[in-house]
Parts: structure tokens; sequence; C-alpha cells
């Protein structure tokens, strides 16, 4: 295959790693929200390019329509993405409740605030 038949793909690979490592090597809680986000995304343009047959029409049967296009990834990437804002919502909730808890967003400071407790 030549490289632009095979765009879509690398774009989604390259967003799922960025993703990834944003979530891996940050250690602000918001930054890893956005990371997840990122990785989610590249999850949404692989299934809807997966789902767009070249030359595919809505699928709506008439006379002269040959080859149709599979309209159910596309479904399933709206509800995947209400499901994600809802998600990012519930996630930035809690990194608020985090912060009014320890006074602070950032990983490595919340464990040792939380270790500390602890030992005490």
């Amino acid at each position: 295959m030549e490289f632009p038949g095979l765009f879509n793909y690398w774009v989604a690979v390259v967003l799922m790693m960025a993703g990834f490592y944003i979530v891996i090597a940050q250690g602000n809680l918001i930054k890893k929200v956005v990371g997840l986000n990122i990785f989610q995304v590249s999850v949404f343009v692989f299934y809807i390019s997966m789902g767009k047959v070249k030359g595919g029409t809505a699928p709506i049967l008439d006379e002269g329509i040959q080859l149709y296009s599979n309209p159910l990834p596309h479904v399933l990437i709206l509800t995947a993405i209400v499901v994600g804002v809802a998600t990012t919502a519930l996630a930035l909730a809690l990194v608020v409740r985090i912060r009014d808890a320890f006074e602070t967003i950032e990983e490595d400071e919340t464990d040792a605030l939380e270790a500390e407790d602890e030992a005490r």
C-alpha cells in the first residue's frame, strides 16, 4: 500500500502514542486527563476511518447505488464521544476535590502527603 492510503492509521497511532506518553510522563492530574482525551480521540479517528468505504454512499436504498458505507462505526463513536465528555467532566471534578483536599494537583506531592498522613 502507498503512504496516503495508510495516513489515517499513522495519525491514529501518533495520537495514541502521544496521549499514552502524556499519561505516563506527566505528574499533573489535569495533564493526565488531557492525555487520556488525546488517546480517546485516536480511537475515534481509527474507528471513523475504518467505517468509511471509498465510493460508498449513505445506506439509503436507491436503484442506482451499488456500494454503501456502514453507519454503525459512526453511531458508536457518537455514543463514545458523549461517554468521553461525561468521563472527562467526572475526572476534572475529582481533580478539583483532590485539589481541595491536598492543596495540589501534582501526583507525587499528593502521594507524599498521603504517606505522611498514614505515618501518623
